[in-house]
């Protein structure tokens, strides 16, 4: 007769974050008979200070920091973390476990009905989006969008779309397809227009280093394919010393085994944007430096 044990995940309390970890727990529990997984809710800096936008809140871990002192506290032995909120520094004692399947890591455009493209928008239409990345990349468009600062929850954000206070939005198509809202999607935006964010679509399973059960126990769930680009795509990041604060995209997909990471960098105001697509994120790191990445980020630092 299987052991009975208990695996105690950390989570934000956000309607998406709850639907990630709850795939975890169901995951998990239908793996491994007499595991029960246990939810505890933590709220993070980011999710207190709603009204300010997250680029000026200027810290890193705004979604992870609080849930990282609950695993380093053993009060819970997992957290559940959207990928693209994953500072580059993992803290000490802590790391990243297996990677889960991703789901599309692209960016989505929510517009009214009979709007199939960013082409497709008026001069001058209000687009919601908090993200310094997709602002950097719609002002490099040139097409005379203004842009409006929008947190909160997905429902809320794509509401102000449906209700006619904004014009569109974009938002990561992962969280929109989890949730089972797909059909709010007006389209996906080519990555060589709005390259997404560094691990966009994917999971991260944060554990203690030497929490060898936690570890087993997560394996199953892991994806190589997915592990390899989200690496390939960390490495960039990584390399660049990006994060929350600069518009750094990158985006790795692997056909028939070989891998291609694309990635780019760009000023705030999207009066510069640089691009490069290799087979290795080094050379793609390698390019944008050659184009001037350092001057640009320097530029925002």
């Amino acid at each position: 007769m299987p052991v009975k044990q208990t695996l105690r995940i950390g989570s934000r309390g956000s309607k998406l974050a709850l639907w990630q970890s709850n795939h975890i727990k169901e995951q998990l529990e239908s793996l491994h008979e007499g595991l029960e997984v246990e939810i505890t809710i933590i709220k993070t800096k980011g999710d207190i200070i709603q009204d300010v936008a997250l680029s000026k809140i200027g810290d890193k871990g705004l979604f992870t920091k609080e849930l990282e002192v609950a695993l380093l506290n053993e009060d819970v032995d997992l957290c559940v973390h959207s990928m693209k909120d994953m500072p580059t520094e993992i803290p000490e004692g802590l790391m990243l476990g297996p990677v889960p399947p991703r789901v599309c890591p692209l960016d989505a455009l929510v517009a009214p009905e009979g709007i199939s493209s960013l082409d497709e928008l008026p001069k001058g239409a209000r687009i919601g989006t908090g993200s310094l990345r997709r602002r950097a990349q719609l002002y490099a468009l040139e097409k005379g969008f203004e842009l409006v600062e929008q947190r909160g929850n997905l429902d809320t954000r794509m509401k102000r779309v449906e209700n006619g206070e904004l014009d569109a939005a974009i938002l990561a198509a992962a969280g929109i397809h989890r949730l089972g809202w797909k059909s709010r999607i007006a389209a996906l935006i080519d990555p060589e227009v709005m390259t997404p964010a560094v691990g966009q679509g994917a999971l991260a399973l944060e554990m203690r280093i030497g929490d060898e059960n936690t570890f087993d126990l997560c394996r199953p769930l892991g994806d190589d394919d997915t592990e390899r680009c989200v690496e390939a795509e960390r490495y960039i990041m990584r390399t660049l010393e990006g994060g929350c604060q600069i518009p750094i995209g990158a985006y790795a997909q692997l056909e028939n085994g070989q891998l291609t990471t694309q990635a780019m960098v760009a000023a705030i105001d999207g009066s510069r944007v640089i691009r490069a697509t290799h087979q290795t994120p080094e050379m793609v790191v390698e390019d944008l430096l050659s184009q001037g990445a350092t001057e640009i980020l320097a530029s925002i630092r």
